[in-house]
C-alpha cells in the first residue's frame, strides 16, 4: 500500500477528513473530530497508528513483528503499524477496525447516520 492508496482508503469512510494538528508533516483521518488513523505519509518505511481492541492489540504484536504498541499514543488502544511488512489487505482491515471503534464510541443518531450501527 503507498502513501496515496493509504490516504485515499482512510479517506473513503463516511464522513473521513484529513486534519493536520501535529504540523504538516502528520496526517490525521478524523471521523465526528475523532481520530482513527495517523501517519507520516512521508516516512520510509511508511508507519500508521491505528485505534485497536486492547485484547486484539496484544494478539496481533504477537503474530506480527510489524504491529508493535503505538508510538505516541496510549500504547493499550493504539498499535503502529508498518505498512510495507503487511498484506494490503491486513492494513485495510486494521484501519476499518479503527474507523468502526471510534465510530462505536459516538452517539446513536451520529452511527446511524454514518451507517455504522
Amino acid at each position: 500500500m503507498t502513501p496515496d492508496q493509504l490516504r485515499r482508503f482512510c479517506l473513503a469512510f463516511n464522513d473521513a477528513v484529513e486534519d493536520f494538528p501535529f504540523g504538516p508533516d502528520t496526517s490525521v483521518f478524523k471521523v465526528e473530530g475523532r481520530m482513527f488513523a495517523l501517519s507520516a505519509l512521508d516516512a520510509r518505511p511508511l508507519t500508521v497508528n491505528l485505534k485497536c481492541d486492547p485484547e486484539i492489540a496484544l494478539r496481533l504484536r504477537a503474530e506480527h513483528p510489524a504491529i508493535v504498541p503505538g508510538r505516541h499514543m496510549n500504547k493499550r488502544h493504539w498499535n503502529t503499524v508498518t505498512v510495507p511488512e503487511l498484506p494490503d489487505r491486513l492494513v485495510r482491515e486494521l484501519i476499518e477496525d479503527s474507523y468502526d471503534l471510534v465510530v462505536a464510541g459516538l452517539p446513536k443518531a451520529v452511527r446511524l447516520r454514518l451507517d455504522r450501527p
